[in-house]
């Protein structure tokens, strides 16, 4: 048996551009759980919040989940410059179109497999 521990995805924004992403394994299930988990649950407490601070402090630890995920799960971006320099997950989230974001972080957590209430905890 031969497995590839990543799939590559083609953009549907972007001609040209593919996404390489990590295959989910038992082991990284395991490693992304652990990183996510204070972060959701802390996000989770101040969602409960009643003063727009909370909200908004929610929010960017949602930003901070969702680029987490991106980073972890997307291995390499091929067919896009950003700023002269070839795409890199991290510049993809630091300097790259927001669609773009966007689109490989939906291919991320679909390939994942986890659920909503999964990525919460």
């Amino acid at each position: 048996m031969t497995y590839e521990s990543v799939t590559t995805v083609e953009s549907q924004v972007a001609r040209g551009v593919t996404f390489t992403l990590a295959k989910i394994s038992f082991g990284r299930r395991v490693e992304l759980m652990r990183r996510v988990r204070e972060l959701a649950r802390r996000m989770e407490f101040l969602e409960a919040g009643q003063a727009p601070g909370d909200k908004m402090d929610a929010a960017l630890l949602q930003t901070e989940i969702d680029r987490l995920f991106l980073t972890w799960g997307l291995r390499a971006v091929s067919g896009l410059e950003l700023d002269g320099a070839d795409a890199t997950p991290e510049l993809l989230a630091e300097a790259g179109p927001e669609d773009l974001f966007r689109e490989a972080l939906a291919a991320v957590r679909a390939e994942t497999g986890l659920s909503e209430a999964e990525r919460k905890n």
